[in-house]
């Protein structure tokens, strides 16, 4: 099948994690080729998440004005545009691109300015706290949401080194978010076991997971997930490249697919895993087989699960389903 034509949804993306070497090298005039792929880009094999997520710093720091901001989600939205996404919601930290002097609420409009300007995708925001903030940095990213919820802001996040920071000081913001009706999701599953995610989903009130993919780890929690139908959203390359599975056909998603679950594909960060949707979708189809039937499920899933109204989630519905079968 020919996935570079066909309409796609896309979950888990991070805004800082897909800077082009276009756009780089603009904010960054000395940047060469080759020192792109040193820093902007994560080996097939990293050490660890942490190992990783280092390779995301070259990112955030370029993205310390507001031009820089829009410059960014332009050229994604292009990104996107290109692999056939018909809807995204992307997600960043906002209290990370505050070096240069911007509030973190002209940080949000930066990017939804550029959201807003852009000829589509349709795509929303997703503000992230990370593992590392304080508990009072989390509850103002929390905030931040909540002020924009409905103006391009449509969840709440946890990223970060899960296996090096505990969710505990985080919670009472994950609660205000969940009290004030702001849709939420967290990233669980990836560096630590079924336990991180059981935590989660105890905890945190989340209705979907950023990766947790090691939930297969823990029976009794994957059936838990499996009843409420919590929403997986899957990044089988970054997964790769941080270790969690030695190949793809090691991959957790194929039973959590056959088991019933809610999955969705992603990339996680185009440029730090060097993939677009499309190539995931080969590269799925390669160790699985899957075709057609599953990965349009899984678009319909993304679409079901996304943080969007009724009528706009079933518009999505409907136009995957005439999409994929003209393809």
């Amino acid at each position: 099948m020919n996935y570079d034509i066909l309409p796609k949804i896309e979950l888990h993306l991070h805004l800082d994690c897909s800077v082009s070497y276009a756009v780089a090298s603009a904010l960054s005039p000395a940047l060469t080729p080759h020192e792109f792929r040193e820093e902007f880009i994560a080996p097939a094999r990293c050490q660890n998440l942490a190992d990783y997520l280092s390779r995301a710093v070259r990112g955030f720091e370029l993205m310390q004005s507001a031009r820089a901001l829009e410059w960014v989600a332009e050229d994604l939205l292009g990104q996107l545009r290109k692999d056939k996404v018909i809807y995204a919601e992307v997600r960043f930290a906002p209290l990370l691109h505050t070096r240069g002097g911007l509030s973190p609420e002209a940080v949000v409009e930066a990017v939804l300015g550029a959201f807003q300007k852009a000829a589509g995708p349709a795509a929303q925001l997703i503000l992230c706290t990370l593992r590392r903030f304080s508990g009072q940095e989390s509850m103002a990213t929390a905030r931040l949401a909540q002020r924009y919820l409905g103006q391009g802001v449509c969840g709440f996040d946890i990223a970060g080194d899960e296996a090096g920071h505990p969710l505990a000081p985080h919670l009472p913001a994950f609660r205000w978010a969940a009290e004030h009706g702001v849709p939420a999701t967290a990233h669980a599953g990836e560096a630590c076991g079924a336990e991180s995610v059981a935590e989660t989903l105890s905890e945190a009130r989340v209705q979907r997971l950023g990766h947790g993919v090691r939930i297969v780890e823990g029976p009794a929690v994957l059936a838990g997930a499996l009843e409420s139908g919590i929403h997986f959203e899957v990044c089988p390359t970054s997964n790769l490249q941080t270790g969690v599975f030695p190949n793809l056909k090691a991959h957790s998603m194929q039973e959590l697919y056959r088991k019933g679950a809610s999955i969705s594909i992603n990339t996680d960060g185009r440029t730090l895993s060097n993939v677009t949707l499309a190539d995931e979708y080969r590269k799925v189809e390669a160790a699985f087989g899957w075709g057609r039937e599953e990965l349009l499920q899984c678009n319909l899933a993304a679409a079901e699960a996304s943080f969007l109204p009724e009528n706009r989630r079933q518009a999505l519905k409907l136009a995957l389903a005439q999409g994929w079968a003209n393809g």
